[in-house]
């Protein structure tokens, strides 16, 4: 590392294969939805409800948590964040508030549907940011397997939201 009064010059290598820890946090953070879907088809009606409210909480705040993490990799791009660095991290922040408002506001089938966009947008759009060098190099190969978790899942509390009477 060298430094001036005003600059900093910091050479990285990164690897292209995933670290184990991100391995371990990227599927640990997944587990949650995927056990709020099993809840929301096999628990009684009354746990079904707790189970979606907190399943649909657990996604927008993923979303906005990997807001972070991309706004936190901009800073170490080399020339600034880019555009499509501020924009990705925009778009996942409001979108996950979005979906908090919706949950709390008893539109549980469109907080639902709008994660699965939130979800599907990481797994097309974070293989792109790795290849430009706007993300880390190992989420080209991570995203795509990681967010069909939660597309999944969520795709399964949608579809008990739309069928359930109670929710």
């Amino acid at each position: 590392m060298s430094r001036t009064s005003d600059t900093r010059h910091i050479a990285v290598d990164e690897p292209a294969k995933t670290p184990p820890i991100s391995i371990f946090f990227a599927y640990v953070a997944m587990l949650p939805l995927v056990l709020g879907a099993l809840a929301l088809w096999f628990a009684p009606d009354a746990q079904s409800f707790l189970a979606m409210n907190l399943t649909l909480f657990w996604g927008a705040s993923i979303l906005m948590f990997l807001s972070g993490v991309r706004r936190g990799v901009s800073f170490r791009t080399p020339a600034g964040p880019t555009l499509s660095q501020l924009a990705m991290m925009l778009w996942l922040y409001v979108l996950g508030f979005a979906c908090l408002c919706a949950t709390v506001w008893g539109f549980p089938l469109g907080a639902t549907i709008a994660e699965i966009v939130g979800y599907a947008s990481l797994a097309v759009l974070d293989p792109i940011a790795a290849r430009r060098e706007e993300a880390p190099l190992f989420f080209a190969r991570l995203r795509p397997v990681q967010m069909a978790i939660p597309i999944l899942s969520l795709i399964a509390v949608a579809v008990a939201i739309w069928q359930s009477p109670y929710l």
